[in-house]
């Protein structure tokens, strides 16, 4: 994505998968363009994903990334938002 951009990863078939949310998020991060975000939605079952999804972009994307956790949504999931640099 050339964008600041969102990718929901809190309903349906992510509210009960970790490792589908782990899977996209990842690629969510692998297809932004450099100088862009991405907000990462994730399922509020998990909890805060700074805790388990962001040590792992930060491994996987080595000084290409920056992550912050935004804020609990009013449904309950979660935002991180990830920078690509």
């Amino acid at each position: 994505m050339d964008k600041d951009w969102t990718k929901d990863l809190e309903h349906d078939e992510y509210e009960n998968d970790i490792d589908l949310i782990i899977k996209d998020a990842l690629t969510a991060v692998e297809e932004t363009a450099p100088g862009c975000y991405v907000n990462l939605v994730t399922a509020q079952a998990f909890g805060n994903p700074e805790d388990y999804l962001l040590p792992l972009i930060e491994t996987l994307f080595p000084e290409k990334v920056r992550g912050k956790f935004i804020d609990q949504c009013g449904c309950g999931g979660y935002v991180l938002r990830v920078w690509k640099q």
